[in-house]
């Protein structure tokens, strides 16, 4: 079967059988031809509750399936990979964080959205990356425990100094990876290039930039700027994605090494095993789990999130 071929059975299955299918922006292409929805991890999640299927796969990774069965508890939800995880929202858990909360009892915890279920269910808001300023800066409270990027704190924190904002040593350590010696070679490399990196990049990255934003945030900005040429500070996917979307553009990877291993895991085979009901791992979670970890999602949609 060709990757065409195997394209036309997803999507006639997927219309046959009424599935939604979400694909995160880290995806590879051939996955991103099949999507009923592309983006970020929490705008795919609200794209599968207004979604009328009643099956919703996701292509991703954990996290991500999880928000979207606690935002649709009523769907089917699958994990494209059932090994696809995310070391960052794995970093710390539960018990660590109620302890943290007992050492710091004036603080209110903020998650970024990119922490398991049960991580969530401790904490008092979560953000995205393309939230997490305006969120902060709208909180009613002063004293923040920020988790668990340190890198993404770092610069909500350099962007919102009235709030008194405490970080702990976690991160995704595919954009760790990425140091300010390779900005400043890219820079030199491509002199007319505008420097686009994820705020979960180290601070000293961030800093070098021209713009700072979500993944989303990234591919807008390059399609909208009359730049032409860009030196892409995310998952090197992104290049590829903005190379088919903006032909007429340059687009340069920051890092060789900037490659999530978890989203690579899911391959356009994995989605067709997933629309024949042979694949994948599906979702389930206890209500009580459901109702503790939507309250900081619920916060952040009534903060703007």
């Amino acid at each position: 079967m060709t990757t065409y071929e195997m394209q036309q059975e997803i999507l006639r299955i997927k219309k046959e059988q009424n599935i939604c299918i979400l694909v995160h922006a880290y995806q590879t292409h051939d996955i991103w031809e099949v999507a009923d929805y592309i983006g970020d991890s929490f705008g795919l999640t609200q794209q599968a509750a207004k979604s009328g299927a009643q099956t919703v796969i996701m292509c991703g990774v954990q996290f991500m399936a999880e928000t979207v069965k606690m935002l649709s508890p009523e769907k089917k939800v699958i994990l494209s990979h059932p090994d696809a995880g995310c070391p960052m929202a794995e970093q710390y858990d539960r018990e660590m964080i109620l302890q943290m909360r007992e050492k710091l009892p004036d603080y209110h915890v903020v998650a970024y959205i990119n922490t398991t279920a049960s991580l969530k269910s401790v904490c008092d808001v979560c953000v995205t990356s393309s939230s997490a300023v305006q969120i902060v800066r709208a909180l009613p409270y002063d004293k923040i425990l920020f988790i668990p990027d340190s890198s993404l704190g770092s610069w909500v924190k350099a962007q919102v100094p009235e709030k008194q904002i405490e970080l702990l040593h976690g991160g995704c350590p595919t954009h760790q990876r990425i140091t300010a010696a390779e900005a400043q070679a890219a820079k030199a490399a491509h002199p007319e290039a505008l420097l686009l990196v994820h705020p979960e990049c180290r601070p000293e990255v961030t800093a070098l930039s021209d713009y700072a934003g979500s993944t989303t945030g990234i591919m807008a900005f390059a399609k909208k700027s009359d730049a032409k040429e860009f030196i892409i500070g995310t998952e090197n996917s992104i290049v590829q994605h903005l190379q088919m979307e903006c032909p007429e553009k340059r687009f340069y990877p920051l890092s060789k090494d900037c490659i999530c291993g978890n989203m690579r895991l899911t391959t356009l085979a994995d989605v067709y095993d997933c629309v024949r009901g042979v694949g994948g791992k599906e979702i389930e979670m206890d209500p009580q789990l459901i109702a503790e970890a939507r309250r900081p999602i619920d916060a952040m949609l009534q903060y703007g999130g």
